[in-house]
């Protein structure tokens, strides 16, 4: 009688499942830092469209046969109710500048501390400049 031989095979069969546990982890945490910044990217684009809302209504009220700070005062008290820390303010006599500015601190990475050595850096506002984590939409217009 032969003796068929089988190789051993201690604790292979381990190995293998820790590293597909580990492989399986790692896709998992590359899923959720995937997710995490597509809701950190819908959130800034929300903030953006309401901004870019509250700018244009200020404008056109800017514009109102009969304007009053009534409506200006309205949309400032609306743009800080939509916006976080959020601010609006025209200015400009015949050319104008209907401007909303909110924080927004994921704007530039922790470790950068220079605006110049972002990849996505923010857009100017007008003429005026904004501090650090402040976003801002301006709306031109003439009166």
């Amino acid at each position: 009688m032969t003796r068929a031989y089988i190789p051993l095979q201690r604790g292979q069969s381990l190995i293998e499942v820790l590293i597909a546990v580990g492989v399986t982890a790692v896709t998992v945490l590359g899923l959720i830092a995937l997710q995490l910044s597509i809701a950190r990217s819908a959130r800034a684009a929300s903030y953006r469209e309401q901004a870019a809302l509250v700018a244009d209504a200020i404008a056109e009220a800017a514009r109102a046969p009969n304007p009053n700070d009534a409506a200006l005062n309205q949309w400032k008290l609306r743009a800080a109710s939509l916006l976080p820390k959020g601010d609006a303010s025209i200015s400009g006599a015949d050319v104008s500048l209907a401007r909303v500015t909110w924080a927004w601190q994921d704007s530039m990475p922790r470790n950068t501390s220079n605006p110049a050595d972002m990849i996505d850096s923010p857009a100017p506002c007008g003429e005026a400049d904004v501090p650090n984590g402040v976003q801002c939409v301006v709306v031109a217009f003439s009166r």
